[in-house]
């Protein structure tokens, strides 16, 4: 305490005012660039002196641009005033008139109370629709703050009445989506953002593939802008801040952060005891962002004029944010109190100000002109991505039933003096004696607010949000493309991941599409035998490759260009899978469809990233996710965290996501080329899960006629038949990924050891089967008076005899979900419970799912049926050394 008030105390003030009117001087005559370089030197010359200078990444508790070096915003303010007032009543209309229908449906208006003004200057001059002559900018508006953007296209005439009076009513159609939802709202929504975290991860990715299509020559960025606007407590979720490190590094000066700091979570202050427009200013400054805070409103200028020994100033900096939410619900007497009345000094500075006067000082984020120079600087700014801490307040407008409350989150209704006293303070044109109905209002088409409000959207490039469906259909090359793979390996063994990273070099040279394909990787490339393409393609980076690597003498050297096709993101799995939704969604942003294929340990898919997976289907994203090294057992000696048994089962929540557990080579042709297709020739919002092992073993040729089987899920791979013939007893093997490998082998000891036939299975997709078999169900159960549907899978196994036998490298649960729709005794093997470190076989028999715990099952299914005895059984298990009384290794 005593080093701070020494350091604080002004020995010399003389000289300090020298000092500060040199610096004056230099500011005045030469500009602020000129002031700082200066005093970057000076910083420089101390520091090779031994002096240890004060650091701070924060500024005063102010504005970040001064008064007089705001650009003037040239629009009509009482205009716009009056268009954004119409906006909010409409919003609160829309949703007191849904809660007041049965259904309690809810809804959210305090959060776009407090963000009205940062969104309507965007409205009115910045934000650039898509026309006939450029792209638009990309917005990734506050998922809370719909009703605001469905208030504006309402008033645009862009949305009815009928569809504002549905409001999260959507199941008869006609409705308006609770938040941004592409999948529901196709024509509308362009990002889902109410899933917090996940719209500012995505726009930083967005924006990092925007430059990579520009570095490329693929698209022209111009001067679009991705604009992702998030609220200060959505900030402590660990994607929100996550990834801002990148944007800092590839100098994203197309990006732009609006944080609507109205200092309040879902429950009470962001940060009660502490400052978050201080703490942001630090996280992202320090990440090598343009920060830019609005925090006080013009009001406040005059104060600030006579504030000239910064005791005003000092106050600021010291106020909490939990009491600076009580300054704005309690009044002006109280803020002239507690606040003011903290300095006398101070508290003579505003004596000639009413307590409504006081109440009235306005914060930055509610100030046009403020909210204005600030994005018109941001829009300017060169070199570094901009964020904008704009200071505002939630529920702002509704006052004593919600401004500035711990419960505002929660308002979903006003009492009628409520709302009176709303459409008093915003000047909405609504008689008394129409309030109990709550109407809407939209002025005629022909009156000077819409004519204003067109003349903006029309200089910008039309409506927004708006979302494009459909993108041109790509020129698909034939399955013959993949013909090394059809044909099989020969003798030689490898993996279904070098089969895939193949196809992959096969396609990147493919004249028509080539140039699209994006590989995508977190840092596992070589693990993935992918090392190949460093060189054919190079890894992009925004400032190309500025060294030399250690290993270029080498054939597949690590290059970095900035014309590199493949994204390595790094350890950053959220980070990578982003960059995959960019890309996979490029069609529609930037009507240049992309073929991203993100590769991934599947234990790190689906369960690190569940929440952008289920993101990238509401987007309708299209593209294709690999998850290599996936099952329980293929990645020997790794352990329980690397392991994956259940990666099928998270991916199947996914309603768009067609999942696939490929074996063969030219099964993985035959779906990524079915893919191809359907995505980028057919425009189906569909996206690709497709594991990959690293066990080697010899591919087949793939056999006549059984692509059909492959993209449905299952066909019949091969028979083999006992000594006994038609007389011997028999059982359906199925099989997928490395375990089918296993299954044959089974069958094999079926047939020579115990004389029983077999027909094995390739199941490409349990999952697909299983979704097959449910539509079929619902169609029968509704439509009870015609001939009954018959599954696929059922229609496979009906013609073939015995018992069933299933055993893959996932939980029991991933082939348990077609028990259903297999027409006889069915039998599952799994791997459950958590994994663990060892061979390959050690671990397929702890597990039991190796071919020995296959055969013992076909037994055991045999013997219940009455075709083989018991007792053959028990000598299976001896003979190959099972332990009946081990632990189950589902709990051990």
């Amino acid at each position: 305490m005593e080093e701070e008030q020494r350091m604080h105390h002004d020995t010399d003030p003389t000289e300090t005012r020298e000092w500060l009117e040199s610096l004056d001087s230099v500011m005045g005559a030469e500009g602020v660039e000129r002031a700082a370089y200066l005093l970057e030197r000076m910083a420089e010359q101390a520091s090779r002196e031994g002096t240890a200078l004060p650091y701070s990444v924060n500024t005063p508790y102010r504005n970040t641009i001064p008064a007089s070096r705001e650009a003037r915003m040239p629009g009509d303010l009482f205009m716009e005033r009056r268009i954004r007032s119409l906006i909010r009543w409409n919003a609160l209309v829309m949703v007191i008139r849904a809660n007041r229908r049965e259904g309690d449906l809810g809804g959210h208006i305090s959060s776009f109370s407090s963000i009205a003004t940062l969104l309507d200057v965007g409205f009115n001059y910045f934000f650039r629709g898509s026309d006939d002559k450029r792209e638009g900018d990309l917005i990734y508006f506050q998922g809370h703050s719909s009703p605001g953007l469905y208030a504006r296209s309402f008033l645009e005439g862009n949305l009815t009445e009928t569809q504002m009076d549905n409001f999260r009513r959507e199941v008869d159609g006609n409705g308006l989506s609770s938040y941004p939802h592409p999948w529901l709202m196709p024509d509308y929504w362009q990002f889902p953002t109410v899933s917090m975290g996940l719209g500012p991860i995505q726009a930083i990715y967005q924006a990092h593939v925007m430059k990579y299509l520009d570095s490329r020559e693929l698209v022209p960025r111009e001067e679009r802008k991705v604009w992702c606007y998030v609220g200060d407590g959505e900030c402590d979720e660990p994607e929100s801040l996550g990834a801002i490190g990148l944007a800092g590094r590839e100098k994203l000066d197309n990006l732009i952060f609006v944080v609507n700091c109205n200092l309040q979570r879902l429950d009470g202050p962001v940060r009660g005891n502490g400052k978050i427009i201080q703490e942001l200013e630090g996280v992202f400054r320090g990440a090598g962002w343009n920060v830019i805070k609005v925090v006080w409103g013009r009001l406040w200028d005059p104060l600030f004029d006579t504030d000239t020994e910064g005791r005003m100033q000092r106050l600021m900096d010291e106020t909490v944010d939990g009491q600076m939410q009580n300054f704005k619900s309690n009044g002006g007497a109280f803020v002239r109190k507690h606040f003011f009345g903290q300095d006398p000094e101070v508290l003579k500075m505003i004596e000639h100000l009413s307590d409504e006067d006081i109440y009235n000082l306005n914060r930055g984020g509610h100030d046009p002109y403020k909210v204005y120079a600030a994005y018109h600087a941001a829009v300017n700014h060169k070199g570094q991505p901009t964020v904008i801490l704009a200071h505002t307040i939630k529920g702002y407008g509704f006052g004593d039933q919600g401004q500035a409350q711990n419960t505002s989150h929660q308002l979903k209704k006003l009492d009628i003096e409520g709302i009176k006293a709303f459409r008093d303070r915003f000047g909405v044109p609504v008689p008394d004696e129409d309030l109990e109905s709550l109407p809407y209002y939209r002025p005629a088409s022909d009156s000077p607010e819409m004519r204003y409000m067109r003349q903006k959207r029309d200089a910008l490039g039309g409506s927004v949000p708006r979302r494009r469906k459909d993108s041109q259909p790509l020129a698909i090359p034939p399955l013959s493309t993949f013909k090394a793979q059809l044909e099989g390996s020969g003798d030689r063994e490898l993996s279904t991941t070098m089969a895939f990273v193949r196809q992959l070099g096969t396609l990147v040279k493919d004249k028509q599409i080539g140039r699209r394909v994006v590989p995508i990787v977190p840092d596992e490339a070589r693990t993935f035998g992918m090392d190949g393409m460093f060189r054919q393609l190079g890894i992009y980076t925004a400032e190309g490759q500025k060294y030399t690597p250690n290993d270029h003498s080498q054939l597949m050297y690590y290059k970095e260009s900035k014309q590199g096709q493949i994204l390595e993101e790094g350890i950053n799995e959220a980070g990578a899978m982003s960059a995959w939704i960019a890309a996979a969604t490029s069609y529609s942003t930037n009507d240049y469809p992309l073929i991203p294929f993100y590769i991934f340990y599947s234990m790190f898919g689906f369960q690190r990233v569940g929440d952008l997976c289920w993101a990238a289907g509401d987007m309708r994203s299209r593209g294709f996710l690999l998850g290599g090294t996936a099952g329980r057992t293929t990645l020997n000696g790794e352990g329980l965290q690397h392991q994956d048994g259940h990666s099928h089962l998270l991916s199947a929540t996914v309603p768009n996501c067609v999942s696939y557990d490929p074996t063969f080579g030219y099964e993985v042709a035959v779906i990524v080329h079915h893919g191809l297709k359907r995505m980028y020739q057919d425009n189906e919002s569909v996206y690709y899960y497709i594991t990959l092992m690293n066990e080697n073993y010899i591919h087949p040729a793939m056999p006549e006629g059984v692509e059909d089987g492959i993209i449905k899920g299952i066909y019949r791979l091969e028979s083999h038949e006992a000594e006994s013939g038609e007389k011997a007893p028999r059982v359906q093997l199925l099989g997928s990924g490395t375990i089918l490998n296993e299954v044959r082998a089974a069958a094999i000891l079926l047939k020579e050891e115990h004389g029983v036939a077999s027909d094995v299975w390739s199941v490409t997709s349990f999952t697909e089967l299983a979704r097959d078999g449910q539509h079929t169900e619902r169609w029968n159960r509704l439509h009870p008076q015609a001939q009954p549907r018959v599954s696929y899978l059922t229609s496979c196994l009906d013609n073939y005899d015995g018992p069933v036998i299933a055993s893959t490298d996932y939980m029991r649960l991933y082939a348990d979900q077609v028990r259903s729709l297999i027409p006889a005794d069915y039998t599952v093997l799994g791997t459950d419970g958590f994994g663990r470190s060892d061979t390959r076989e050690k671990l397929r028999s702890h597990f039991e799912v190796d071919r020995f715990h296959v055969v013992v099952a076909a037994l055991g299914a045999l013997a219940r049926q009455g075709k083989l005895k018991t007792s053959v059984v028990s000598e299976a298990i001896t003979s190959y050394g099972i332990d009946a009384d081990r632990p189950n290794p589902a709990i051990s």
